[in-house]
């Protein structure tokens, strides 16, 4: 067996007139351990734990404390006892669970050897016996070591009350409020005062979850903003739940979702410990959790060890870090894997319920170097980016996300900030009330007076009529002591009237034209930091954003300034990617401004409900020092809809010299949700190339307003990346070469410590510390290249630059630098097009046609073709009478042994004498052999070949566009032919089938 000893603290002890340098002495049979020397105390608090080995419950624990004199020698040789306690084992045995609640026991006086019945003060202890002769507990000491048990999370009301109860007792004792109840009967009452918490490590039945985080809010108070881990944010998602109902969903003992999510991920295994106390710095709550991770494609069935510790528990706010350890995988003893929960209050939505915002990130921390690190790294990356995906999906089962519909409107949010800003007047009188101004004007008051109250004086040594010097040197004194006054005053009224022009023109000033318009609220800041002797700062904000500026108004003499001010930006053309935040110290309109903290809001890792209510933590110095913070809301609206969209496309093209053609709002959903964009990103182009690392690794490389992204996925294993054009320095074209394979490359380079969560996908740092991206085997080098340098140069041009720009545009508008496409894809023109099916049905054109409506017989035709998850998207007008949808589908085992995914666009368009219709296809493979090589384009031409006949002729041809080469080009373009040729005959039979039995039902009917 073992018994568990925690020391708490000692009161009213006998034999110290004045401070002494007091520690503790244990004894269970022949093992002994001492605490730590408390200098200088007469209640000393030790709040520490002991483990001894116990044979027989009949024997004792003595417990005696000591005077250390002051000079002693080692192992406190010289030391004077001051009294003792012993405690039976077996009166732990009888108590509930073999555990002695907090408990105080009275001191003896040593006499001739023995303990006399004399009190010589009284000692806080508690008792816990585990082993095999002990009774079950609900929690294992050598699982967990918790302060909740896990068996029963929840407790009834009336072990609420009495939680409280002993909780308020223990208080009062404290502060020495209650002295005189401290009797046994305290044998009673929950451990749970901040001051010994961090020693403890048993569970104690009378305390649920839900009860300990209210101790950890009651003993931690406020804790520093924590920032998220450097590997980046796996989930960063708003809820409609409050952030306590949200902790306990995730972290309570025996939580259903943390099942269920097992289930989903097909961990088996699962053991959850209890929470207890763990003291590290501060006290903390932590438990430990053991599962088995499922096997995957690359690494088999291993056992995890997950350790989780609550680093803030504040009401409403909550941060669990989390310690992954896998020692089973190759390489698992080299490194651990770290998570961040962050719970925080969510935006204010209009119906008023309460909102939770959730961020978890995360960082992989080695212990040893090694070869495999890069690898390592892309592999963690890759299982939590697939994991959380799950974990988002299960929780948003559970949970209903926030949407833009339910937010607040900007209007109503703004409302809420309208106040009623001071007068000058009132600002003025606020200002002024204070000892130098008054003092002043008490003194010249008091002088006044005194001259009136005065007759004239003689004239005297040096003075003469019109000069009235001093006559004393108190008067001297007193003289110099009001001009010094006075200027002070001076200076004080003249700084006031400086920082109110300040405050002029940017504050309730409505932006101009129509793009995208950026709204601004700054509300108020906090701890901002201070650069006078006064201990206060004159604080104001500039905000920057696409070359324009805007500034608050100047707070004066404060390091908490409330604003309440909105501030608007004239309309943009080009959308907005960052906002650069930084706060100054106002010293008057000719000196320059002291910065008091910076920091960057990046649209694109942020969404609106994010973005309609934040506090932004400023960098710098001085502000990471005082831990200075913003309070913003921020707004950003496209006024024009698609129009504006359609607009910078055009103005795109000119810089591209080729047309632009406005993504469907599937695939732009699509290019969103792959890079977690906000939904007014829209596509603009892809490619498809290699970036080469130490590895080349064939992917797509997407192109938008605002980022260069590059996704792969290769055997499950997938890599993504973006950053933004504004992070690029530089964009160097490096010609063929043995190195890249003979193909030409596009090497990215961004300037100093940009794009730093995108740095995994960089071949190389430079010694600046910029990083470089090569990409090479476009399909087209040159369409590639003039894209991405023109939509680059077009990004990075100031606003003087830009109108330059359009002015030699205008004057250019004569001469056509478009490559315009024949009404449909310009994709056609790479593919030979032949003629593989072609035949007459006995039915009209607008049956024919439902194969392409999207509606049940379509889905029907194609599920009992091959087709698995067939998915379309409505027919939407690209230009007149040409519309254009997306088909997203499987292959099952049948159709194609590797299955794979299969992305087409259809684009269609009436025949020219207007007897039919045109279909054009371009099918894009996923994940089978080579399908990044091509293409296959399919026309399907469907047409009436005699007029008032109740039939029509169907004709398809495809084609094979090849993107790249290879020695396999013949042999691959053979099968598809010869499959796609069945398929097609396949296809049309189920149709004609189809269509012709629902024709006789109808008739029948």
């Amino acid at each position: 067996m073992r018994l568990y000893v925690y020391v708490l603290e000692a009161r009213d002890l006998q034999g110290t007139e004045s401070k002494g340098n007091l520690y503790a002495k244990l004894q269970v049979g022949k093992y002994k351990s001492n605490t730590r020397v408390v200098s200088k105390a007469l209640n000393p608090v030790w709040n520490e734990e002991f483990v001894f080995r116990v044979h027989d419950i009949d024997e004792e624990l003595v417990v005696s404390i000591f005077n250390q004199r002051d000079d002693h020698g080692f192992f406190h040789a010289s030391a004077d006892l001051l009294g003792g306690v012993r405690v039976p084992v077996w009166s732990v045995v009888g108590e509930d669970k073999q555990t002695l609640p907090p408990t105080w026991f009275s001191l003896e006086k040593p006499k001739t050897g023995k303990f006399t019945t004399k009190d010589s003060g009284k000692i806080l202890l508690t008792l816990s016996l585990h082993g095999e002769n002990t009774k079950d507990s609900a929690c294992p000491v050598e699982q967990s070591q918790d302060i909740v048990n896990s068996a029963s999370p929840f407790q009834k009301k009336s072990e609420g009350k009495q939680l409280v109860k002993a909780i308020a007792n223990r208080l009062e004792r404290l502060f020495n409020k209650n002295e005189e109840g401290l009797t046994s009967d305290s044998r009673s009452e929950v451990c749970s005062n901040s001051d010994y918490e961090d020693c403890m490590d048993e569970p104690f039945p009378s305390c649920s979850f839900e009860e300990a985080i209210e101790l950890m809010q009651s003993k931690d108070g406020e804790q520093e903003v924590l920032d998220n881990l450097q590997g980046g944010i796996l989930l960063d998602r708003s809820y409609v739940v409050s952030p306590i109902n949200l902790n306990t969903l995730l972290f309570a003992p025996n939580s259903q979702f943390q099942r269920d999510l097992a289930e989903l991920q097909g961990t088996t295994d699962l053991q959850e410990g209890c929470w207890t106390w763990k003291s590290v710095k501060i006290s903390c709550l932590t438990r430990t959790l053991t599962y088995t991770k499922a096997a995957t494609k690359l690494v088999k069935a291993v056992k995890a060890i997950e350790e989780q510790t609550y680093l803030k528990a504040e009401g409403r706010e909550f941060a669990v870090l989390t310690n992954v350890g896998t020692p089973d995988v190759p390489y698992g003893n080299c490194f651990k894997i770290e998570l961040l929960y962050k719970i925080m209050p969510g935006p204010e939505l209009s119906s008023g319920e309460e909102s939770t915002h959730l961020v978890v990130s995360w960082n992989i921390s080695f212990f040893q170097n090694t070869m495999m690190r890069s690898m390592i790294e892309g592999a963690a990356r890759q299982g939590l980016r697939e994991s959380f995906e799950q974990f988002a999906d299960l929780l948003s089962q559970n949970l209903k996300e926030v949407n833009s519909a339910e937010l607040l409107g900007k209007e109503n949010m703004l409302a809420t900030l309208q106040m009623d800003h001071k007068s000058d007047l009132e600002l003025a009188i606020e200002f002024f009330c204070n000892f130098t101004v008054v003092s002043t004007i008490f003194m010249i008051c008091y002088i006044l007076l005194h001259i009136l109250l005065s007759g004239p004086s003689k004239l005297q040594g040096l003075e003469f009529d019109g000069l009235d010097l001093p006559d004393t040197f108190g008067e001297l004194i007193t003289s110099g002591i009001l001009v010094l006054q006075v200027e002070r005053v001076f200076n004080e009224v003249s700084h006031f009237f400086q920082a109110r022009l300040q405050r002029g023109s940017d504050h309730g000033v409505k932006g101009q034209g129509d793009g995208w318009v950026l709204t601004v609220a700054l509300i108020e800041g906090n701890n901002l930091a201070s650069v006078d002797s006064t201990g206060f700062s004159d604080p104001y904000v500039v905000f920057t954003c696409n070359g324009k500026s805007k500034t608050s108004s100047v707070k004066l003499q404060t390091r908490d300034p409330q604003w309440h001010e909105i501030l608007e930006f004239d309309a943009m053309e080009d959308p907005p990617s960052v906002l650069d935040v930084e706060v100054f110290d106002f010293d008057g309109p000719f000196d320059p401004a002291a910065s008091l903290g910076h920091a960057e809001i990046n649209f694109l890792r942020h969404t609106s409900a994010e973005l309609a209510d934040m506090w932004v933590s400023l960098n710098g110095k001085l502000a990471q020092a005082s831990q200075s913070r913003l309070h913003v809301r921020i707004f950003l609206e496209n006024n024009k809809g698609v129009e504006t969209i359609k607009e910078y496309l055009s103005k795109m093209e000119k810089e591209v010299g080729k047309k632009l053609i406005l993504r469907s709002p599937y695939r732009n959903s699509m290019f969103q949700k792959l890079f977690g964009l906000p939904p007014e990103e829209f596509l603009i182009d892809d490619f498809s190339c290699y970036l080469k690392r130490k590895m080349l690794l064939q992917g797509r490389l997407f192109i938008s307003a605002r980022i260069v992204g590059f996704y792969a996925n290769l055997f499950g294993h997938k890599t993504k990346f973006f950053f933004l054009w504004e992070d690029i320095e530089d964009i160097q074209e490096i010609p063929p070469s043995l190195a890249s394979v003979g193909s030409p490359s596009l090497v990215i380079v961004l300037h100093k410590g940009r794009g730093m969560d995108a740095r995994y996908g960089a071949k190389s740092q430079d010694d600046e510390g910029r990083l470089r991206f090569h990409f090479l085997s476009f399909g087209s080098f040159s369409v590639a290249s003039r894209t991405i340098m023109a939509l680059w140069r077009s990004r990075t041009l100031t606003t003087e630059q830009k109108g330059q720009r359009a002015e030699d545009w205008e004057d250019q508008d004569d001469r056509s630098i478009l490559v315009e496409d024949d009404e449909r894809f310009s994709g056609f023109e790479g593919a030979t097009m032949s003629k593989v099916y072609s035949a007459e049905h006995p039915f009209n054109i607008k049956s024919l046609m439902r194969l392409f409506d999207g509606d049940t017989l379509e889905h029907s035709v194609m599920g009992k073709s091959g087709c698995l998850n067939y998915a379309t998207t409505p027919w939407e007008a690209v230009k007149p009478e040409f519309y254009e949808r997306d088909i997203s589908y499987k292959f099952n085992r049948h159709v194609s042994i590797f299955g794979g995914e299969v992305t087409s666009t259809q684009q269609k368009f009436p025949i020219a004498d207007g007897n039919g219709w045109m279909v054009d296809e371009i099918m894009t493979f996923h994940e089978v052999p080579f399908g990044d090589h091509f293409h296959v384009h399919l026309r399907y031409q469907i047409e009436t070949r005699v007029l008032g006949t109740d039939s029509c002729h169907c004709e398809v041809y495809m084609g094979i566009a090849w993107l790249k080469g290879t020695k396999f080009r013949q042999r691959i373009g053979r099968n598809i032919t010869e499959k796609f040729t069945r398929r097609l005959k396949e296809i049309f039979e189920l149709v004609e089938r189809e269509i012709l039995l629902a024709n006789a039902q109808d008739s029948l009917a």
